[in-house]
């Protein structure tokens, strides 16, 4: 019998999971270990954030859906990897903290044969003094109950502006080196379009802040759209939707401090600036969530098993080089770490060789760099790879060829809300491939016919329909498998 321990029961952990059982039967072991309790359809933290879905409609609980397909499951942090074993336990193991109770317990210990790592970012408020929803002065979609505490005050700005209170709200990315512009894209639209519906508009200033360096950039060094017969960039799609809603937008900036109603900000080309507001939702930056790795003589290994970032090293090539020299095989394909073959990272947890979009600075030297997105769909895919490769080991032997599923060649498709209403709300619905651009094959880095992009009330209606259909996956209902990542 083999054992699988999963870290993180995100969309990349939870896929892994729930496909390996279902292809390594039930006389295997299979085992998650994640702090939460819930699984939360992170994409519709958006509506939650703006008061227009309920917290309850985005969660579930882990441990019954993991009781029904066989898979234990751990509630609790963790905290170190010893892929070597220690001289008590000769066997490769994780350590971990017992949550769930009312006090945290004494640390687990899970041993292991194949040991995934898909424990996503810690949001790392603290790169920006005052960021965050936790001692700092903004607000955060990032997690269910993030979202709860964000649109409680941005109602609060709705009912301020209903009593004739003019408003200013900032919404973008906390930091130069965040991730998941898109997320902030579709909730600065929500906000606009709820601000519409309450009939308030007119009282609010909408700021859109980020660092990309271009609007429809998304950390993935944007792209182009044949539309029309023309080819336009992204960033044109992208202005258009800002322009025609009458959101103001600040690229390139690296946010310094955020204090009680004011925000201080560079940008790339030297300007620091300060803004008053009412209401800001800024995203953080992620990094590892800062887990050890020992080996068996008691060493420090964390560099063999992790980049500086805190992100696990996969099968990427890792070299430093000028961004002129980067390359789509720079990316990974098997994400299996390099130094121990059993251990394997999938969706945020794995470490990307580098930056997709060009990498800038300030006079000052202050990074503005968007990181590129590894959530949603890339995510279930690299969990689906990585599962189908463990259990292929685990059925026909340690040296079976591993799945592939190159980070830089995925395609990949986002339906980024722009307002919640089966018959006023609308979506753009972006399609791209490859996910890495390749301008060696394609003379705007992407195959245009692949690559889409369109913004209707048609798009809104998808964006419903994969919210239940993915929550009805990840509950496992009745051919939940049928449904793709």
């Amino acid at each position: 019998m083999a054992k699988t321990v999963i870290l993180g029961a995100g969309i990349a952990g939870h896929t892994a999971a729930t496909l390996l059982r279902k292809k390594v039967g039930h006389s295997h072991e299979i085992v998650v270990i994640s702090p939460e309790p819930e699984w939360n359809w992170i994409p519709s933290n958006i509506w939650v954030g703006v008061g227009s879905m309920e917290r309850r409609e985005v969660v579930f609980p882990l441990a019954p859906v993991y009781a029904r397909q066989g898979i234990e499951f751990r509630q609790g942090r963790a905290t170190v990897i010893r892929p070597e074993g220690t001289e008590e336990l000769p066997r490769p193991h994780v350590e971990y903290t017992v949550s769930g109770a009312a006090t945290e317990a004494a640390p687990g210990r899970e041993t292991y044969d194949y040991l995934i790592n898909a424990t996503g970012p810690k949001l790392n408020f603290g790169a920006t003094p005052g960021l965050g929803p936790h001692g700092g002065h903004s607000w955060s979609v990032c997690t269910a109950d993030h979202a709860v505490e964000a649109a409680r005050a941005f109602r609060a700005s709705i009912d301020r502006m209903k009593r004739g209170e003019n408003q200013t709200l900032i919404i973008g990315m906390g930091h130069g080196t965040c991730t998941c512009e898109g997320a902030a894209f579709e909730y600065v639209f929500n906000v606009e379009h709820e601000l519409r519906r309450h009939k308030v508009r007119e009282r609010a200033r909408i700021i859109f802040l980020t660092n990309e360096n271009e609007l429809g950039d998304f950390g993935m060094g944007g792209l182009h759209l044949k539309r029309g017969g023309y080819v336009t960039p992204s960033r044109l799609f992208a202005e258009s939707l800002f322009v025609e809603r009458g959101v103001e937008w600040i690229n390139r900036a690296h946010v310094q401090q955020v204090s009680v109603g004011r925000l201080a900000y560079e940008t790339v080309e030297g300007l620091e600036r300060e803004i008053a507001f009412d209401f800001a939702m800024l995203l953080p930056p992620f990094r590892g969530v800062g887990l050890a790795a020992i080996n068996r003589a008691g060493t420090d290994i964390a560099a063999q098993l992790f980049a500086p970032n805190g992100f696990m090293r996969v099968d990427a090539d890792y070299t430093e080089r000028p961004f002129e020299e980067w390359s789509p095989r720079d990316w990974p394909a098997t994400y299996q770490n390099p130094t121990y073959a059993n251990v394997f990272a999938a969706g945020i947890a794995f470490a990307p060789p580098h930056a997709v979009s060009r990498p800038l600075r300030s006079p000052k030297g202050t990074l503005v760099a968007p990181a590129v997105p590894r959530t949603g769909m890339t995510a279930g895919i690299m969990g689906r790879t990585v599962a189908f490769s463990i259990a292929d080991r685990i059925r026909h032997g340690g040296e079976s060829p591993l799945h592939r599923a190159p980070f830089a060649t995925m395609g990949a498709a986002c339906v980024a809300s722009a307002g919640k209403g089966l018959l006023s709300g609308t979506a753009a619905t972006i399609t791209l491939y490859p996910l890495v651009p390749d301008y060696e094959r394609y003379e705007f880095g992407r195959d245009l016919t692949y690559t889409t992009g369109e913004i209707g009330l048609a798009g809104h209606w998808l964006k419903h329909l994969l919210h239940h259909m993915f929550i009805y996956k990840a509950k496992c209902l009745p051919f939940w498998s049928l449904i793709p990542e």
